[in-house]
């Protein structure tokens, strides 16, 4: 079965995963990959009676992320429309990206400069992954 963990409490070594319509609490012997779960990650699983077994990552999670999008676009977009998040929401922050927007529609002085120290930092490097955590192009 495919899922989507939810939560996972490092402290007790839980966590729970959702399908279209329910919920499995897991447990982490049951967890076949090598990476520890987090939230977000989608999971394989084994489901019989509710209980569930041999957890483990799908797709993308098993493999080092290719970087996907471009560090140019994201910092002209940062430069040239970074007071409405442009770039934020480009790179797959998009409560930031709704959060630029609000501060320009208070202040647009604070939502340009905003937009346009992060269109540098995504220059310089010091902004380097988009929401996912792969790397700019």
């Amino acid at each position: 079965m495919l899922g989507h963990i939810e939560s996972y409490d490092q402290d007790i070594q839980t966590g729970v995963i959702k399908t279209e319509d329910k919920f499995f609490e897991f447990y982490i012997d049951s967890w076949t990959s090598k990476e520890p779960p987090k939230a977000g990650d989608d999971v394989d699983f084994i489901e019989e009676d509710g209980e569930i077994s041999e957890v483990s990552l799908v797709g993308a999670y098993m493999k080092n992320l290719q970087p996907v999008k471009s560090r140019k676009i994201a910092a002209c977009l940062g430069f040239f429309l970074g007071a409405l998040g442009a770039h934020r929401l480009y790179l797959g922050y998009y409560i930031l990206g709704m959060m630029q927007i609000g501060v320009t529609l208070f202040n647009i002085g604070y939502g340009i400069m905003w937009g346009v120290i992060e269109g540098a930092l995504i220059i310089s490097g010091h902004m380097h992954k988009d929401a996912k955590g792969r790397l700019l192009k």
